[in-house]
């Protein structure tokens, strides 16, 4: 029922169909035989042609055109096509956002890939829709996209250039102060646009006490996923609405306080909890400084190994296999049953029971 790219994987299974192959015949019967049914009265018979069915529907579709007259300037064509696109939910905000900045800013799509490009050398792969907001951030203090239309040329111009000092701050901050040198371990890249905000407001001079405060503020955020849960982007605005003001860094601790109720961790907080909770990443966080190592290796844990034999994964402690008969997949999940090691490490333990590996692990050690 989805439309997926063809794998080696995908294409063995017998339920999978090219979508090409389909188009170029009529007959249902390949596609049905190939999945096992092979008669009338197979109560998949029916759903299945029906399916193929609506899939060839497709080449029937009847598109609308609209020709714009040559006259228009780009920029009436770019709010053409905002307009046409709002109601189509196909586009993202920040493409639409996109095509607003490029009509008034012929080359800037050029300048935002260079930095995009920088940012990933830099060990950031950030997604373009983020450089956009953080533009957006520094031109109007808030974060959505609709008001870039209003945007002068000047006015985006000189909030690029401050956007992008501003996001160096954040990124330096983030992995010599804070530790986090990749964006898998942000809970959510929105922080990043507040820490390079905050740096600019204070022309970049920071007292060790506002760093001290910031670094706590910034660990606190990510670990309990404060851009993460509810409407991100209005969380967002309220951070940078403290920013601007100067409220201090308290504001923005209250602000983190008020939407988790507590700031520390408690054990409570940790159960049920799985690889995808931000509280797992704090978890790979704490367990490097504390200068955790893979089992046999010995090297230290970290996201930039070369090679597959010590690429980093998670490890279920207790094997899915050992558990199965007693717990649930989400609960043989949790990350207290999760460590972090090597591909090679993980695969010569294979689903192997603890009591099967550890002790030959603590005779090593």
């Amino acid at each position: 029922m989805a439309f997926v790219v063809g794998t080696r994987k995908l294409q063995q299974l017998p339920q999978w169909v090219s979508v090409s192959d389909v188009f170029k015949t009529d007959e249902d019967a390949p596609f049905l035989a190939r999945a096992g049914v092979d008669k009338i009265s197979d109560p998949k018979y029916k759903k299945y042609s029906q399916r193929l069915a609506r899939l060839r529907g497709i080449r029937r579709y009847i598109y609308r055109m609209d020709i714009l007259e040559r006259s228009l300037s780009y920029q009436e064509v770019t709010e053409i096509f905002v307009r046409v696109n709002s109601l189509g939910a196909k586009l993202r905000s920040s493409d639409l956002a996109l095509a607003q900045i490029t009509a008034k800013w012929g080359d800037s799509l050029r300048v935002f890939l260079d930095f995009q490009t920088a940012c990933r050398n830099a060990g950031f792969d950030l997604d373009l829709g983020i450089l956009l907001k953080n533009l957006v951030a520094f031109a109007t203090g808030q974060s959505r996209f609709h008001t870039v239309n209003n945007l002068t040329l000047e006015t985006l111009k000189s909030a690029w250039n401050d956007a992008t000092r501003g996001l160096e701050f954040s990124l330096n901050f983030m992995r010599n102060n804070v530790g986090i040198d990749s964006p898998g371990l942000l809970s959510s890249p929105f922080i990043l646009i507040t820490i390079g905000l905050f740096g600019h407001k204070h022309a970049y001079s920071i007292s060790p006490t506002d760093e001290q405060a910031l670094r706590r503020w910034t660990r606190l955020a990510n670990a309990k996923g404060r851009y993460s849960r509810g409407s991100s982007e209005t969380l967002l605005d309220q951070d940078l609405t403290v920013v601007s003001r100067d409220d201090g860094i308290s504001a923005l601790m209250d602000r983190l306080r008020l939407q988790v109720g507590r700031l520390d961790i408690v054990p409570e907080e940790l159960e049920g909890r799985n690889q995808r909770s931000a509280l797992f990443k704090t978890m790979f966080l704490a367990f490097r400084r504390a200068d955790a190592r893979d089992w046999r290796s010995n090297l230290t844990i970290a996201l930039d190994h070369s090679g597959r034999q010590h690429r980093l994964q998670f490890h279920h402690i207790f094997p899915k296999a050992v558990l199965k008969q007693h717990y649930s997949d989400r609960e043989a999940d949790d990350i207290a049953n999760l460590a972090f090691i090597g591909g090679g490490t993980n695969r010569s333990i294979s689903d192997k029971p603890p009591s099967a590996y550890i002790p030959e692990l603590l005779q090593r050690s």
